[in-house]
């Protein structure tokens, strides 16, 4: 009886703190459930403005494409911005209001933060990758496919033999070259600038071959009743008339050149580089990281295309693409 009763006042004080804990925790499941509600909320006020903003942009590039401004200078550098700030408000609201996790897609407030963050490193990257390994490779492989194309114009049997020889080489995988090419020469930035001199020869060899025989019959015959030599007629005719070919060859080349030299660096490189910090990142799940890299990346190379596209602009004035 003593046991029973020694069991019946234990159990009475367990039974009154199961109370209280019943009370705490109906309590701090309203407070969980009301911060849900909170949450839910704020994710929707995310996705509605991230609408509404695009509806606004919207609104503003029609009424601005019906204006004088849209031909201006101003005008065509205002609307490009006016869609890239749409599509990164959009993408930070939709992310943020849809809840997606950082490691699938990070919003460009995390990434803009993690640039500032490692500014040193990017730049260490970008130097090691652009500077070293895709802009030594790219003068060197266009360098070679210009002087490459003045002897299959100057030999109707290279022209028969070497080109599809070159188109061969075109149709090799960069992720199947690029291991051999790293073995070849080593893990550092002459490998990777390797890559790109493969990747960028057989374009700007193409375009250049197709340039020097853009002159009209006409024209080659005027140059020859002048009594005009092979180089002569070369410098003065052919060439300028194959400007536009040459130049279409060497803005394909920008782009080929970053991405040979970003995936050369995934099958071997020293601890820095824009893609080695890839591999490393999506290893650490750094999702953040890997986007910057990224952003940088992509700036870096339409960069390069620009400066290119400037240059054509003032050697082909002339020509009636550069015309307004």
């Amino acid at each position: 009886y003593i046991g029973v009763t020694g069991v019946q006042t234990c159990a009475l004080p367990i039974c009154a703190g199961q109370r209280a804990g019943c009370g705490a925790g109906g309590s701090g499941r309203r407070d969980r459930a009301a911060d849900v509600e909170a949450d839910g909320d704020g994710a929707m006020t995310w996705v509605i403005f991230a609408l509404l903003f695009w509806l606004a942009a919207w609104a503003v590039n029609v009424r601005l494409s019906h204006t004088a401004l849209v031909k201006s200078k101003l005008g065509k550098l205002v609307v490009p911005a006016i869609f890239g700030i749409t599509l990164l408000v959009v993408w930070e609201g939709l992310v943020r209001g849809l809840n997606v996790p950082g490691v699938i897609l990070p919003p460009p407030s995390a990434i803009g933060a993690r640039i500032v963050q490692e500014l040193p490193t990017l730049w260490a990257d970008f130097r090691q990758t652009f500077v070293k390994g895709a802009l030594s490779g790219y003068v060197m492989g266009c360098g070679a496919a210009f002087l490459t194309a003045i002897a299959i114009d100057r030999s109707p049997f290279l022209q028969r033999g070497l080109l599809p020889v070159g188109n061969f080489v075109a149709a090799l995988p960069i992720v199947g070259i690029a291991p051999i090419l790293v073995m070849w020469f080593g893990f550092d930035w002459q490998s990777k600038a390797a890559v790109v001199v493969v990747m960028v020869f057989f374009p700007v060899l193409v375009n250049t071959v197709s340039g020097l025989a853009a002159s009209d019959q006409m024209q080659r015959d005027l140059m020859a009743t002048y009594s005009a030599s092979y180089w002569q007629t070369l410098l003065k005719l052919r060439l300028p008339a194959a400007m536009p070919f040459i130049f279409n060859g060497l803005k394909i080349a920008t782009t080929l050149a970053l991405i040979g030299a970003i995936v050369a660096e995934f099958f071997g490189s020293p601890i820095v580089g824009m893609g080695f910090r890839i591999t490393a990142e999506v290893g650490r799940l750094g999702l953040d990281m890997v986007w910057s890299e990224i952003a940088v990346a992509a700036l870096a190379g339409s960069a390069f295309y620009g400066v290119v596209a400037l240059i054509e602009k003032r050697m082909t004035f002339w020509h009636p693409s550069q015309r307004n």
